[in-house]
């Protein structure tokens, strides 16, 4: 009888202690509870920390792309050069690269000249083979003029022309001339131009001024 007793005033205490237990074990498995001051602050700086974190990823690209915009300029600047330099250096070569030839060509241009100013003027009282050398030379000369011209090669004689450095030789000076003073009156040697440049420089003669008069000196009145 007093086992019995026993046993039923002990399974109350039993059952307190098991249900203590299982509140611990509840407990433990969801972790502690977090405190006020952190339920506070936490939702708040994640936020601010991500938008700063963000800010400066959108500005680093920027300063990026800005920084390839201008590698970019760069580029497409400098192949814009080199194109306009290769275009000129091509223009150049096609039309001055017969340059060193052309001026072989005008030793043989001046003798064909020459040639035709020794020909006698009354070409009807010549014999018939001078007449008919006279015409080829002259059709030589022709041809020829006619070559530089295709070739961008012009001819330059300046009788009558106003003396300019740029493009004529002064050779001598002729006084008395009745021409205004610095202007061609002879020619001893045409010049040649190719394109804009010179090829070579006519040899002229120019006029010069007349001396001016000495001023006669006045006698003193004899008193």
């Amino acid at each position: 009888m007093s086992d019995v007793q026993g046993e039923e005033d002990a399974a109350p205490l039993k059952q307190e202690q098991d249900g203590t237990l299982q509140e611990e074990a509840e407990a433990d498995a969801e972790g502690p509870a977090p405190s006020g001051e952190d339920d506070e602050t936490q939702p708040d700086e994640e936020p601010a920390d991500r938008e700063s974190e963000l800010e400066q990823q959108v500005q680093d690209l920027e300063g990026r792309i800005l920084h390839l915009k201008d590698q970019l300029l760069r580029a497409v600047a400098e192949q814009e050069n080199l194109r306009k330099r290769a275009e000129r250096e091509r223009e150049q070569t096609r039309r001055f690269g017969i340059t060193s030839f052309a001026r072989d060509l005008l030793s043989a241009a001046d003798n064909l000249r020459r040639a035709l100013d020794a020909a006698p003027d009354d070409r009807e009282a010549a014999d018939e083979a001078v007449r008919n050398l006279v015409v080829g030379v002259e059709m030589t000369e022709r041809d020829l003029l006619a070559a530089f011209e295709r070739n961008g090669i012009r001819r330059i004689d300046p009788a009558g022309e106003q003396f300019d450095y740029n493009f004529h030789q002064a050779m001598f000076e002729v006084t008395d001339s009745g021409k205004e003073p610095g202007t061609i009156v002879q020619v001893l040697q045409p010049g040649y131009l190719i394109g804009d440049r010179l090829l070579r420089a006519a040899m002229v003669g120019v006029a010069k001024a007349p001396p001016e008069p000495e001023a006669e000196e006045e006698e003193p009145a004899e008193g």
